[in-house]
């Protein structure tokens, strides 16, 4: 009897060890989130929040790929988790099995132009321009604004950064693009009179959404909670205060590597930002899908009659709703 007792009392011990191995490795769970973009200040805040949840005690790598279209690729094979961007036309003709579940940001734009060059819309038909990437919200303002005006371009380059396209246009390179606010302005001041920026109106539409594979959003539950949890209250603080960020990059050391000039333009690109209400205190919602709606189906980037899109085949607000519930709506 002894001898079966210490059989079954090994036998405990053994299977003890590996139910905790087995919850000591779905805790160590790394999350791995891929980025279409350069590391530069318009992700900060993302960085922040990411921090944030690392003391959480979530696992994160982040990664900077070459372009939206290679970290959408990447969720979609379930080779990352999370990627960054506006996948519309992804999910509705490829079918991709992944959801939004964040609103970064709504687009605030400029289309800027070589004046010795273009004046008008219309003198774009047949020019040559650059945007972000494809899908991206960039791309699609200037497939709206052709859209609109009757034009067609000559061609589409895809050059990542905002002040990688600004700098483009400084050096002669890139004659039209389109870029974020800071750069914008750069542009005006150091153009000596030669840019321009065209007429656009108000667009109310996303720019930057957090997205994830399905099966990662029903296998990881707690871990993207903390991830929405951390950018619900980091857009917060920079709603209430832009310079909290540079206080935050400085506290977990952030991009150290960015060229000077980029690194002058990161308060002023928040500041802008939340005076012209670029970053969503809750985060999204279905009016603000129903919106994106109606702009990516007249830019081309959906199909079909945006009243009948379902907000639920685009989006899953369930973290998004967890986490408004924890840290409260505003």
């Amino acid at each position: 009897m002894r001898k079966y007792l210490r059989k079954a009392s090994g036998l405990f011990v053994l299977v003890t060890l590996l139910l905790c191995m087995t919850a000591f490795s779905a805790a160590a769970r790394q999350i791995h989130i891929a980025i279409g973009d350069l590391a530069n200040g318009e992700n900060l805040n993302f960085l922040v929040a990411v921090e944030k949840a690392k003391e959480r005690g979530i696992d994160i790598k982040t990664s900077f790929l070459k372009s939206e279209e290679i970290a959408a690729q990447a969720i979609v094979s379930g080779q990352a988790d999370i990627g960054m961007g506006t996948p519309y036309s992804l999910m509705q003709k490829v079918k991709a099995p992944i959801r939004m579940f964040y609103q970064l940001s709504t687009l605030r734009f400029f289309p800027v132009v070589n004046s010795e060059h273009y004046q008008s819309w219309k003198d774009l038909d047949g020019a040559d321009i650059a945007v972000h990437a494809r899908g991206s919200g960039t791309e699609a303002i200037m497939m709206l604004m052709a859209k609109k005006n009757g034009i067609k371009y000559n061609s589409v380059s895809f050059v990542p950064g905002s002040g990688v396209r600004a700098g483009a246009m400084l050096k002669g390179t890139l004659k039209a693009s389109i870029v974020n606010a800071p750069n914008y302005k750069l542009l005006m001041k150091k153009g000596n009179g030669k840019f321009k920026v065209l007429p656009l109106g108000r667009i109310n539409a996303s720019d930057e959404a957090l997205y994830a594979n399905q099966n990662f959003m029903k296998n990881e539950p707690e871990a993207i909670n903390v991830i929405v949890e951390e950018m619900l209250k980091t857009w917060r603080e920079i709603n209430k205060n832009p310079s909290w960020i540079m206080e935050q990059r400085k506290k977990y050391g952030l991009l150290k590597g960015i060229p000077k000039e980029d690194d002058d333009e990161i308060l002023p690109y928040y500041q802008e930002a939340v005076e012209n209400t670029a970053f969503p205190a809750n985060g999204g919602d279905e009016e603000s899908a129903k919106s994106d709606f109606e702009f990516y189906s007249v830019s081309g980037a959906l199909e079909g009659d945006p009243k009948m899109l379902k907000v639920e085949d685009f989006w899953d607000f369930t973290p998004l709703n967890a986490a408004l519930a924890k840290v409260g709506k505003m």
